[in-house]
Order: structure tokens, then C-alpha cells, then sequence
């Protein structure tokens, strides 16, 4: 029998405060791998791109360059959060003492207390990767689905205020519904209507649900069929496009939109680095501790660019 107290906790929960508070962040990293990272976000930063043209011509001393140089600037809003949980710590160490022992590993009393913490600052990274897309703020809400705007949400938005539309270049509208016979045509369309500067970039990302993914797959190798370069049930890059690389993720199954764009124009904003956002544990009762957290988190395109962004509107979304 292992019993951890209130203290072991506590005093683990301030030890490996930093390490903690970086779980939630280590659990997004199937989304990070594709995205861009920004610490040091407390509350609000202005992202943005500078906009506007200057060019050499012949040599004169009276020519002066009127155009104009604009600063489309976006906020990256990283919402504060926090979490309060109760648990019996002995039950929780049980199960996961009980899981290492059947794996023949001895557990040290200290990572029983640092696996028990981890645990849960895993869970709301876990939480916060699946939010990702679909959050929609609450501030009255109690889930981290109610924390912050996902990129789903802020584009909808974009699109409501025509800030995203056809005729801006950065929007294209399915007439039909993407499956398993039609799916490399769709894609191919979508692409090609990428703006050229877009289409330059050296890597860009293809986020979609993962069945959107398998419907091309499998259109893929019935167009296909038994070519010499077709030898695996596997398509990464979409044809004719070496620069654009498949994303399915999971957190974006049942979503509207595809999104073609480049992985540092896909904001992924928190902190660390402040004295607001914290772990704790805090003694309940005799029996029942908490797990507090608080963290500020918040996602957003650096830019709606068409020479940086396409976004797919899917058939009936």
C-alpha cells in the first residue's frame, strides 16, 4: 500500500511548477508539429502584416513614391483559464501505482507524486488540443470548449464580416460534397484557386478532417490505380502539389472548413511566463484534495492574406 499526503503533493505541484505548467502545451504538440507556438501572451497581442509596395525606376531626383503602406494588424487573444478539481489522492495512486506494478516497475514514492500531477495537467492539454478548432468563448462557460475561439469559429467570423470571401481571394466554396469518388478533383480545384504567392511557399499545410483525408486516399487509388509510384494505401501530399502536405487531425472531424496555410500563420498563443498561471494543490478535507490550475491560452491567424491563407468552405456547411 502507497499513501501520498496533502503535503508530498503540495510540495511537488511548487517544485515542478514550470514542468507542469508546460503538460498542457506538451499535449498539443500533434497540432504544434504543424503550427506555430507564441509565449509571452498575456491577454492580447497585435499579429499582422505589413501591406503595401515600393519599387526602384530610373533615376530621378523629383520622383517621390506615393503609395501607401498599410498595417492589417490581428489580435492574438489568449484567454485566461482556470481549473479547480477534487480527488482522493490514495485512489488516484492506487490506480497508477497498481498499472506500474503489473508492468514490473518499482515507482519511487516521488514519481508516484510527480506521475499524479502530470496526469492532470495531461488531461487539460488533451482537453485544450481537442477545443482547438470547434471552442466557441463563453466567458459564463465552465469547459475548455468555452475558453477561447477556435480557428474555426474565428473564421467564421472573418467570413460573416466579408473579411474572408471569394472575392478577396481567400475563400473558396465547394459545390458539392467531398467523397471517396470525387475527392481528388475537389482537392485539385481547391488548390489551384490558391493565390500565387500562396502557392509559391515552401511548405504549406493542408488541415481537414480525417475522413476528408481517407476520401482522397481512396479516389487517389482508383484514379490511380497500378502506377509504379503508387505502391502504398498512403498519399501524404496532395498530387501535383509537392509544397502541401496533408494535416488530418482529429479535432477537426464534423468541421466546415479546410484550411490551406503555412504553419507560421496558424498562432498558437500562451504565456508561461507569468506569476498569474499556476498549480497547485490545496488540502479540501480530510480526505479530498484540489488540483488548481490557471493558464491563458488563445489561437489566431497571423494573417487572412490571401498570399498566406485559403480557406474551403465545404458543401452545405
Amino acid at each position: 500500500m502507497v499513501n501520498i499526503s496533502h503535503d508530498d503533493l503540495a510540495k511537488g505541484a511548487k517544485k515542478l511548477r514550470k514542468e507542469l505548467l508546460m503538460m498542457p502545451v506538451h499535449a498539443l504538440a500533434p497540432a504544434l508539429q504543424h503550427m506555430s507556438l507564441r509565449t509571452g501572451i498575456r491577454y492580447a497581442e497585435t499579429v499582422g502584416q505589413l501591406e503595401g509596395d515600393m519599387q526602384f525606376g530610373p533615376y530621378s531626383d523629383t520622383r517621390i513614391d506615393q503609395s501607401e503602406t498599410k498595417i492589417n494588424g490581428r489580435t492574438l487573444y489568449t484567454f485566461f483559464g482556470s481549473v479547480v478539481r477534487e480527488f482522493k489522492p490514495n485512489s488516484v495512486v492506487q490506480s497508477l501505482y497498481g498499472s506500474a506494478i503489473t508492468k514490473g516497475e518499482a515507482l519511487k514514492h516521488t514519481e508516484i507524486v510527480q506521475k499524479v500531477l502530470s496526469y492532470y495537467a495531461g488531461r487539460l492539454g488533451h482537453n485544450l488540443y481537442k477545443a482547438l478548432w470547434g471552442a466557441v468563448r463563453k466567458a459564463d462557460g465552465d469547459k475548455t470548449i468555452d475558453l477561447f475561439n477556435g480557428f474555426d469559429t474565428i473564421t467564421t467570423s472573418d467570413i460573416t464580416e466579408g473579411n474572408i470571401s471569394v472575392a478577396k481571394g481567400n475563400l473558396f466554396e465547394f459545390s458539392e460534397k467531398i467523397d471517396e469518388t470525387n475527392a481528388v478533383d475537389l482537392i485539385t480545384q481547391f488548390c489551384e484557386a490558391g493565390n500565387e504567392l500562396l502557392l509559391e511557399e515552401t511548405k504549406l499545410k493542408l488541415y481537414c478532417d480525417p475522413l476528408i483525408h481517407r476520401a482522397y486516399m481512396k479516389d487517389y487509388k482508383a484514379t490511380t490505380g497500378a502506377v509504379p509510384y503508387n505502391t502504398a494505401y498512403e498519399k501524404k501530399i496532395v498530387e501535383g502539389f509537392e509544397n502541401i502536405e496533408f494535416v488530418p487531425m482529429a479535432n477537426k472531424k464534423g468541421s466546415g472548413f479546410i484550411h490551406l496555410s503555412t504553419p507560421g500563420n496558424m498562432l498558437v498563443g500562451v504565456n508561461q511566463k507569468g506569476e498569474e498561471e499556476n498549480v497547485a494543490v490545496e488540502k479540501h478535507s480530510a480526505f479530498v484534495l484540489q488540483f488548481i490550475a490557471t493558464m491563458f491560452f488563445g489561437v489566431q491567424f497571423e494573417t487572412i492574406s490571401p498570399e498566406k491563407l485559403l480557406v474551403g468552405k465545404l458543401f452545405n456547411a
